[in-house]
């Protein structure tokens, strides 16, 4: 089934967007709305789940906002059962909650912090595609992009729970694209580098001097915007990525290219 119609607008199609309070998360559901699309809302917070939702809806755009832990499965179920009653469809989805994990050697790490990571980071998507894929099975198909990491895709000293689980992603992400491509829904994986958002303003300590450490790595020598990946979601969700499947993108300014 193609995703979208002849003139690449998703109008009359429905995105569902964990994450979507801040960051790549919002820039990504705005974008879907640019595209036509009604957009569903899901994150922990009220505040910002309603304010991308008003700006969706300043675009001109239909947004529902749900609060959604997306580790406890009857959230997941009710966000998505919400979507169904509203929308009546589900054609695309970005599961795109994560956090960051604390700078710690592998063996210093608590086993409350590895499982707060893994659950949030890996088994959030899997809760999420659980529900999902019945959704688009129901109309014939859909797309669906995780969010991955750079993380995903090389070792990176301090954070082995994040990177294990990102890693994990793509796993999940390519698996799961081999199990249902002959069926019409196409799963992808995007792998974000150092991108200008509020948990890199965390993981940088919101210092001048931290941020041109992390821009150091990056040989195109600046970060990513949300907007960036936002452009490569909506991209792998469209008919011109039409035959990408099962598919890990990484976007992170050459910072792995050397590795």
């Amino acid at each position: 089934m193609s995703a979208t119609n002849e003139n690449g607008s998703f109008t009359g199609r429905v995105a569902f967007v964990t994450g979507a309070a801040s960051g790549i998360g919002r820039a990504t559901a705005l974008a879907f709305a640019r595209e036509g699309a009604s957009v569903v809302i899901a994150d922990l917070s009220d505040d910002g789940n309603h304010e991308t939702a008003r700006m969706i809806e300043d675009l001109g755009g239909r947004a529902v906002a749900v609060r959604c832990d997306v580790t406890r499965t009857e959230d997941v179920a009710a966000a998505l059962d919400r979507t169904s009653t509203v929308f009546g469809r589900l054609d695309f989805a970005f599961n795109n909650a994560g956090i960051e994990q604390p700078v710690a050697a592998a063996a210093e790490l608590t086993e409350q912090e590895w499982d707060r990571v893994v659950a949030i980071n890996l088994r959030s998507v899997f809760l999420c595609m659980k529900r999902q894929i019945p959704l688009m099975l129901a109309h014939g198909g859909g797309a669906i992009v995780n969010t991955s990491s750079g993380a995903g895709v090389v070792g990176i000293a301090g954070q082995a729970a994040y990177a294990a689980a990102k890693h994990g992603v793509i796993g999940l992400t390519k698996s799961a694209a081999l199990d249902y491509a002959s069926s019409g829904i196409r799963i992808n994986a995007v792998c974000p580098g150092i991108i200008g958002t509020a948990m890199m303003d965390r993981f940088t300590g919101g210092t001048a001097e931290g941020r041109e450490r992390v821009i150091s790595q990056e040989p195109i020598g600046r970060m990513g915007t949300p907007e960036e990946i936002a452009a490569a979601v909506t991209w792998l969700c469209s008919d011109a990525a039409g035959f990408v499947v099962g598919h890990a993108m990484v976007i992170d300014g050459g910072q792995t290219a050397g590795l």
